[in-house]
């Protein structure tokens, strides 16, 4: 069969040429491509080249080794396609995403966690924080609440965060130290 002067087997050819080089540089320049993912959750990028993947390669091989129909080739490459898309959903692409929201933190959680500071925070400056978390530790930049200095090594408990800075009060002995003593709560 020819399709505009094009054999069939071509056609395949190209399309699973394509959809390899497609996925390739998806997995290297995912990230981009990530919000059309959530903006189109139905048409998923990964199971959309994985589709044109399978069913360019079934249809490849089937013209190859048989002698049935093109026709007839299309509907079981489509078939055969549909199948093992699925099954990458079902048992690779959904275990995978609850694994990463489980494993993952957002910066909202890490209010009210205490931590310790390896860089020092300087009056009106930034310092660094480590959190231990389950799934590891938590490095993260580091300012003081108040706008004072902070020595490294001291247990700080995280107040607010604003644009990937984590703002941080003094804790020791399960107390917050303040200079206003008005603010003094005990934990």
């Amino acid at each position: 069969m020819t399709i505009f002067g094009t054999s069939i087997e071509t056609i395949y050819l190209v399309l699973l040429i394509v959809a390899g080089s497609l996925t390739i540089l998806y997995i290297l320049f995912g990230d981009i491509f990530h919000g059309i993912g959530e903006a189109l959750s139905f048409l998923h990028p990964t199971l959309v080249l994985s589709f044109i993947t399978f069913f360019s390669a079934s249809g490849y091989i089937l013209e190859r080794v048989t002698s049935f129909s093109s026709i007839l080739i299309m509907a079981i490459s489509a078939i055969i396609a549909i199948i093992l898309v699925t099954l990458l959903n079902v048992f690779v692409l959904i275990p995978l995403s609850s694994a990463e929201e489980s494993l993952s933190y957002t910066e909202e959680s890490l209010k009210g966690r205490v931590g310790k500071l390896i860089i020092s925070i300087p009056q009106d400056g930034y310092g660094e924080i480590v959190i231990d978390s389950k799934s590891g530790m938590i490095s993260k930049p580091a300012a003081s609440y108040e706008n004072h200095a902070i020595e490294e090594g001291k247990q700080v408990l995280i107040i607010e965060v604003k644009d990937g800075v984590l703002y941080v009060v003094p804790y020791e002995n399960n107390r917050l130290y303040n200079e206003d003593l008005e603010k003094i709560e005990t934990i």
